[in-house]
């Protein structure tokens, strides 16, 4: 068994340890890639407080955080508890929400950049058929950080299976006891579903949050090439 575990472990001290390490030391240092680093303490660190790029960074990506995991953990969880009946067309559907999972980050961000185009897309299409106006999605600051943080909500398949998976673990019986006793569906997911479920929707939520911090880069380049701010 060690003999196994023997190239992950070898694999994560040279792909991450080590890294990461090397990190953390040149990060008090002034290195340009090409002679010795140099010493400098925290002047680094203070540069990046007083850079109004790194502020607004950091706000972008928390505004992320706040609108997108919500919207991922709860749109996985309703779709998973609307498509759990069994039949070839609920397997069709789970399929279909699974999908945008494995379409690279690349291809979905162009997908979204077509779908939003303020002259050709087909919101805005939509939208100046019935005489309403066709916003600059990706121009517009403020409507590019919603229109970026909706985008990322749609990356729910991971979330979709985990959710999915810890409802098939709840008995059956219960729901049938909760139902003789007089309880409607609302009450059965607060006093059943919501409490046995909690751990999943922790660990989904936890799992989210790193995702989103590590994913999000992607699409804010491709669809906004890093603007507007």
């Amino acid at each position: 068994m060690r003999l196994f575990m023997l190239p992950f472990l070898l694999g994560t001290l040279i792909l991450v340890i080590i890294p990461a390490f090397a990190t953390l030391i040149l990060a008090f240092t002034e290195y340009k890639a090409i002679g010795i680093p140099v010493f400098n303490g925290f002047n680094n660190f203070r540069k990046l407080i007083d850079s109004s790029y790194v502020r607004l960074s950091v706000y972008n990506t928390l505004f992320f955080l706040v609108l997108a995991v919500p919207t991922r953990v709860i749109g996985a969880l309703f779709l998973a508890m609307l498509l759990q009946r069994k039949g070839r067309l609920f397997g069709f559907f789970r399929a279909a929400v699974y999908l945008p999972t494995v379409i690279p980050e690349v291809a979905y961000a162009l997908i979204w950049l077509w779908i939003l185009n303020p002259l050709y897309g087909p919101i805005n299409l939509l939208l100046m058929a019935m005489g309403l106006p066709a916003p600059p999605w990706l121009a517009d600051p403020n409507l590019a950080r919603v229109s970026i943080a909706l985008v990322l909500s749609f990356q729910i398949g991971e979330g979709f299976v985990i959710l999915f998976a810890g409802l098939q673990q709840i008995p059956r019986s219960l729901y049938e006891a909760a139902r003789v006793d007089g309880a409607n569906a609302w009450q059965s997911f607060w006093q059943i579903t919501l409490p046995l479920l909690m751990p999943w929707l922790l660990l989904l939520t936890f799992r989210d949050i790193l995702v989103s911090l590590q994913n999000s880069f992607t699409p804010s380049f491709v669809m906004t090439y890093g603007g507007p701010y």
